[in-house]
């Protein structure tokens, strides 16, 4: 089993020297869902909710998100993001909404926590946007399906787990 990373010889938190990594291309896919109502999920879908573009807006607020990540979570590296892509996808059966988030960079560290942390402000946007008329919503399932690049290379829940 590894050790944890950011802690030193004398068990005190630090953030991890990655200086003497390579430099490459690092990708990461999360994904997330928030359950609701069926009375919520069509009136997102129908572009009805007095607030606006419920998904835009949730799709904007990840987006940003990623980029805050470092100033968010103590201990995590500040990274040049390239690309943030967010995918929504309802299911209306199960009412629900998958939320899938891409990041990639270029550099010394990877990009899982931007990804994890764009996924959950994005569906916590969804619920903060529809909480008035559906306080049962639950954000559930966030997880790394994916990460490439860097020491460990390719990682895919599913097949290497």
């Amino acid at each position: 089993m590894s050790k944890l990373t950011h802690f030193n010889q004398s068990g005190e938190a630090h953030m991890v020297d990655v200086s003497h990594k390579d430099i490459t291309h690092r990708t990461a896919v999360v994904e997330g869902f928030i359950e609701m109502s069926p009375s919520t999920l069509s009136l997102i879908l129908k572009g009805n909710h007095k607030k606006g573009d419920v998904l835009g807006i949730a799709r904007i607020a990840g987006i940003m998100a990623s980029k805050k990540t470092a100033e968010l979570i103590p201990l995590c590296h500040p990274l040049p993001i390239s690309h943030v892509e967010i995918f929504f996808e309802p299911d209306q059966p199960r009412h629900c909404i998958r939320c899938q988030t891409v990041v990639k960079t270029t550099g010394q560290t990877g990009v899982e926590i931007e990804a994890l942390n764009a996924t959950q402000i994005a569906l916590l946007t969804i619920y903060d946007m529809c909480k008035a008329v559906d306080r049962g919503m639950c954000i559930q399932g966030v997880r790394l399906l994916e990460k490439m690049g860097g020491q460990s290379g390719h990682w895919q829940r599913f097949q290497n787990n």
